[in-house]
């Protein structure tokens, strides 16, 4: 309501009430009490202004009530009485809204062009058979639009596409969608046709703008195949051959025909018209040809038969009856109409197999487009299909399975599908609903899987035979005995381990010890198999603790050391333990004589003495003991808990260190308790020897090669005498003498006795090698008479004087190291017509140096 409020005039006997001017229909001021208003008036939009007065003069204040529950629209100044919009407004809504000022007003809201049509009963699906006449009706669109007046009204038209929609024409008004006069429908051509509608407004003003609103549809058109194309034969020519082993009634040939109108085919017939003979007959339905007599009595060689195929078209009737759609699609049993069926099937039946369990027949018993409907599966989606999906009159219903996954008998033991016949063209649309229940069987399809991939367990070594240490679990889905699950152990030392078939407890075998010290790590593999064999693995890793069971021990109970006063001694005890605190080790001086005089290091075991003993006359003036022999009980401790301890008695001699000075004397000090260190640093000094002298010895080798080494000439012409003045030309010389006296290297022995090569390029020495007779060498120069000067002043080659007399010559030859031919080869052969003859050292370094020369001017006369 709205109201007026006066203050209180206590002087004044009477007080009357305030009123509203009442201004007509049209007016913005007043008492508002026939008003409209546009829906798209824009929120925060001043409608109106309350107008009134009170009798007595007094100011009056305004307000407005709506009623309890609704929203409010509008706002009231309570001083100046404007009413302001403060909701947005929608007339297909409300048409009206409702306010009380003091007596009950009424808000008309007029109307905008904000809605646009609507198509009804979406989408738009129609079957058109092909021979359907030009100009006739085959559909018609709805829509709606929820303004009023012309922004009410819908107009209808299509939008023209000479790709899709051709051949149809649509009425503006009715909606009617026709096929255009002068043309027709070809299913061989196109079978589907989609054309677009669109709907439209009489247009009208939205927020003082003029608008035309619109919506389009799709309308698809499935053209139907009627019977106007013949059959014809597929895979001509046919060829067949008759045997002579052949029987009567052996096939020869078959023959295939399709029925042109491929949409709705009809059946084919075949017969044979002319080339049997009466020898030959056609299956009228097959097309297989076949032989009816005993090839002997065959005339030709080639016959040639005509078949012939019609097509048999079940429109042979030309009357019509206008049916009425007066029945509803209905779902049939085997015991008459049902609503319900029941299958019972094994789970993951495979992927395309057919219900079979399921009976249903589906009938609508009106006739033509009345007795056209879809049949849908309603339930879990792509698990299950229907088969057909668009039935005619009557159809037997299949099921196939999609997913196979899916039909699970874990997931539920059930499955329930709605099947849905709904018409496709009547206005009716009537429809039918059946309940399908599968019942699912379970088979043995899951193996069982423990609950994690490994499993860790610690026991402590000490536990008692027949301790428990881990559980495992699997799980098989399964039911009945597929589901139930055994357990086994087996794997590397699982002998020690023992696992319950039925719980999965694993524990210990009743006589197995388990020691840290020795193993303390254990890992295996246990099994969980069903009744059929299927199994999965799973990893135990098992980790024996140790616990503090043994106490450090001291190599011996007596320890007998030398200490060097400044250097420190070291005991060491072992703890047999197997981990950390138990055998880490702590050491204590417990008592010694004299007292307070030692120090040791708790974590190494190093015994020092006292930081201010620096001296043997400190020792001497501590202790009346010449000897300096010492006993401390030094004590090692474990960290465990409990923790042990044991006990030694190290007896100490106190010693000075010799004064040995340099950095040799400091280092053996040093390693003096680390005998491996002082062993490993004379090892390396070896070492270091031993490789100067290989790298000195290998330098001089390579050295002395070198310069011993003749280079052979490139080429050695030798002259031979014939075969019949050929004779050996060879001598032996014996080594003889021994000592630095050159006389008595060479002896000349028997010219018969054989010869000898001497090899003057090895150091070791001639190398003496008796050897076959050798052809004529070249001359040698002679040997100077015994007057000769000494071989400080020998002459030139060219200046000495040639003697042919019978003493020694010497024939030289040149040799490569590792030639391939004795022709080759380079050799002294020294040769004499006398026998014993001494040869002076002179002799021998003149002999020497003419042979030298002379291989000189040889090699020069062959480059």
């Amino acid at each position: 309501p709205v109201s007026f409020h006066c203050p209180a005039v206590s002087a004044r006997q009477t007080d009357y009430a305030p009123y509203f001017y009442d201004n007509g229909p049209s007016s913005t001021n007043g008492n508002m009490a026939l008003f409209s208003i546009s829906e798209d008036t824009e929120v925060g939009t001043q409608l109106y202004i309350l107008n009134g007065t009170d009798p007595e003069g007094d100011a009056v204040w305004f307000g407005l009530t709506f009623e309890k529950g609704t929203r409010e629209y509008l706002r009231v100044d309570p001083k100046s009485g404007n009413i302001t919009l403060i909701q947005e407004l929608d007339r297909e809504v409300s048409v009206t809204y409702w306010a009380i000022v003091v007596e009950t007003i009424r808000v008309f809201v007029t109307d905008a062009n904000d809605e646009q049509p609507e198509f009804q009963n979406l989408p738009f699906t129609v079957d058109v058979p092909e021979d359907t006449a030009a100009g006739s009706s085959i559909y018609r669109v709805q829509a709606e639009d929820k303004d009023m007046g012309s922004g009410g009204s819908v107009n209808y038209y299509l939008l023209v596409d000479h790709v899709h929609s051709p051949g149809f024409t649509m009425d503006g008004h009715s909606g009617v969608l026709r096929i255009k006069p002068g043309e027709t429908l070809d299913y061989e051509t196109t079978a589907t046709h989609f054309v677009i509608v669109v709907a439209k407004d009489g247009g009208g003003q939205y927020k003082g703008k003029h608008q035309v609103l619109t919506s389009t549809a799709t309308i698809t058109i499935n053209v139907l195949d009627a019977q106007d194309t013949p059959p014809a034969f597929v895979g001509t020519p046919y060829f067949g051959y008759v045997y002579e082993v052949s029987l009567p009634g052996s096939e020869i040939s078959t023959v295939f025909a399709k029925d042109g109108d491929e949409g709705n085919p009809n059946p084919i017939h075949y017969s044979i018209t002319n080339g049997s003979e009466g020898v030959f007959t056609i299956n009228s339905t097959s097309g297989c040809i076949s032989l009816t007599a005993y090839p002997v009595t065959l005339r030709n060689e080639l016959y040639e038969i005509q078949v012939k195929v019609i097509s048999l078209s079940s429109s042979v009737h030309m009357f019509y009856l206008v049916d009425l759609n007066n029945h509803p699609p209905t779902f049939y049993g085997e015991n008459g109409p049902q609503s319900q069926f029941e299958v019972t099937m094994y789970e993951h039946p495979p992927e395309g197999e057919i219900l079979r369990g399921l009976k249903i027949t589906v009938n609508d018993s009106d006739q033509g487009a009345n007795a056209k409907f879809k049949l849908r599966l309603v339930g879990p989606g792509r698990v299950l299909r229907v088969v057909p999906q668009t039935v005619l009159n009557e159809a037997q219903v299949t099921v196939i399975v999609e997913d196979s996954a899916a039909i699970d008998y874990e997931k539920g033991k059930s499955l329930t599908y709605k099947l849905l016949a709904v018409e496709i063209d009547t206005p009716e649309r009537f429809s039918a609903t059946a309940d399908i229940v599968i019942h699912l069987l379970d088979t043995n399809d899951n193996t069982p899987r423990f609950t994690s991939e490994y499993y860790i367990a610690r026991i402590p070594e000490n536990s008692p035979g027949g301790s428990n240490i881990v559980s495992v679990t699997a799980n098989d889905p399964d039911s009945g005995l597929w589901g139930e699950v055994k357990y086994s152990i087996y794997g590397s030392r699982y002998d020690l381990f023992l696992i319950h078939p039925s719980s999965g407890i694993i524990y210990t075998q009743a006589w197995a010890i388990l020691d840290a010290e020795v193993k303390s790590k254990y890992n295996f593999y246990v099994k969980a198999e069903d009744t059929e064999g299927k199994y999965s693995l799973a990893e135990v890793f098992v980790t024996v603790l140790d616990i503090n069971d043994h106490a450090p021990e001291f190599d011996d109970s007596l320890v007998e050391r030398t200490m060097v006063i400044g250097a420190p001694v070291k005991v060491e005890a072992i703890d047999a333990d197997a981990g950390s605190p138990n055998n880490i080790i702590e050491y204590s001086i417990m008592q010694a004589e004299p007292d307070n005089i030692f120090d040791i290091n708790a974590e190494t075991g190093e015994i020092k003495l006292k930081s201010y003993i620096k001296s043997m006359e400190i020792v001497q003036n501590i202790t009346k003991q010449k000897d300096c022999r010492w006993s401390l009980v030094v004590q090692a401790r474990d960290r465990g808990s409990p923790s042990f301890s044991t006990t030694a008695v190290v007896n100490i001699d106190i010693t000075e260190a010799t004064q040995i000075n340099g950095p040799m004397a400091d280092f053996l000090l040093q390693s003096r308790d680390n005998p491996m260190k002082a062993l490993g640093m004379v090892a390396g000094v070896i070492g270091i020897l031993v490789g100067v002298t290989v790298l000195i010895s290998t330098a001089t080798f390579l050295r002395n090669t070198k310069s011993n080494r003749i280079m052979p000439a490139r080429r050695i012409v030798i002259r031979r005498r014939p075969p019949r003045d050929r004779k050996p030309w060879t001598f032996n010389v014996p080594f003889r003498g021994s000592g630095n006296d050159s006389s008595n290297k060479f002896i000349v022995g028997d010219q018969e006795a054989g010869s000898v090569n001497v090899n003057l390029n090895n150091k070791g020495g001639p190398r003496c090698s008796r050897s076959k007779p050798k052809p004529t060498p070249p001359r040698a120069p002679c040997l100077p008479p015994p007057s000769c000067p000494p071989p400080s002043s020998n002459p030139r080659p060219s200046e000495r004087p040639r003697h042919w007399a019978a003493v020694p010559t010497v024939s030289g030859g040149l040799t490569c190291t590792g030639s391939r031919s004795s022709s080759q080869s380079r050799e002294i052969n020294i040769s004499s017509d006398t026998s014993r003859i001494p040869v002076s050292s002179a002799l021998v370094s003149e002999l020497k140096m003419r042979l030298e020369q002379k291989i000189i001017e040889s090699n020069s006369s062959y480059y």
